[in-house]
């Protein structure tokens, strides 16, 4: 894809931004951009996240989706998630497990506060973890649109 490129080209142009920006103004644009992304991406089309990434699954998450799914705890940790490098629970394998083929989730109104969140770019993780931000910027197409809205003003 067109923007994965280029968003791989402006990694360093992106870095540079968010390490000096105005972190004030720039959140204060969040709402708006993120608005004006998802009014022109849809996320069906795409589901990259789902496909590239693990959402965190916080305890909370573990119970609430093993009750949706009729499971133990103990049965949902074994069969889907594992623990990563960071103690989290995350999942086993991607593509995410709950993905089906039409990139729809089959555990949407319960998936993850991680999944919920995901990518981040009405709230102020996108400057505190710029790191994740810049991964993002090769995996959501909102992420990238809303770096080049920020950079090019």
């Amino acid at each position: 894809m067109e923007w994965q490129k280029t968003a791989k080209e402006q990694k360093k142009k992106y870095a540079s931004f968010l390490k000096k920006c105005d972190q004030r103004k720039v959140i204060r644009q969040l709402p708006v951009l993120h608005e004006e992304a998802f009014s022109k991406i849809n996320c069906l089309e795409c589901a990259n996240c789902c496909k590239n990434h693990s959402p965190r699954f916080k305890i909370p998450d573990i119970k609430r989706i093993a009750k949706h799914l009729h499971m133990k705890e103990g049965n949902f940790i074994q069969t889907y998630l594992r623990l990563d490098e960071e103690n989290d629970y995350v999942m086993q394998q991607q593509p995410c497990s709950f993905l089906g083929s039409d990139n729809y989730c089959s555990i949407y109104d319960v998936r993850p506060g991680d999944c919920a969140r995901y990518p981040y770019t009405d709230e102020d993780v996108l400057l505190k973890r710029q790191a994740l931000t810049l991964k993002n910027t090769e995996v959501c197409p909102a992420v990238f649109y809303i770096l080049e809205k920020l950079t090019n003003i």
